[in-house]
């Protein structure tokens, strides 16, 4: 009855996911999550760039109704001071040419206080004052990326 032929034994198969297989997966789940992460922050970047286009658009807008707000008071006080003049000087020529005169000293005098700063501004002390000014300016925006380089690398060890 050992005569009877037995059925081969397989060979046992090997482990169908090996180690190395898993960690392939592992790193692939990490390429995604990290591709997904990035793509996140990109659309995050896009979108403040978006409002920070938008926020421009809206300050040029806002800049500009308060000019022509601005000018429109400026006209108004104008007008307004021009009726005041007339019925002071009981002439509306009086009036108009005394607004004329006021604007005209209003004028020259934003000139000559546009040069007076001007002046300031070349005199050797100020433009001493002025560079030493920007150099420590400079300086203290150069050790700020410094110290926040230094704390990205102390974040990532």
């Amino acid at each position: 009855m050992h005569n009877q032929a037995e059925p081969p034994r397989e060979a046992a198969a090997p482990d169908p996911a090996p180690l190395s297989s898993g960690l392939l997966t592992e790193i692939g789940q990490l390429g995604r999550a990290v591709k997904h992460l990035f793509g996140a922050q990109l659309h995050l970047l896009a979108a403040e760039l978006g409002l920070a286009r938008s926020a421009i658009s809206w300050i040029f807008v806002a800049g500009l109704a308060a000019t022509v707000a601005g000018v429109g008071l400026g006209l108004s006080l104008l007008a307004f001071t021009g009726l005041l003049l007339a019925k002071w000087f009981g002439s509306w020529f009086w009036a108009l040419l005394a607004l004329c005169v006021l604007q005209l000293v209003f004028l020259l005098a934003s000139v000559l206080l546009f040069r007076r700063c001007m002046h300031w501004m070349s005199l050797p002390a100020t433009r001493g004052e002025w560079s030493a000014m920007m150099h420590d300016t400079l300086s203290k925006a150069e050790r700020e990326v410094e110290r926040e380089q230094a704390n990205g690398e102390g974040d990532r060890a």
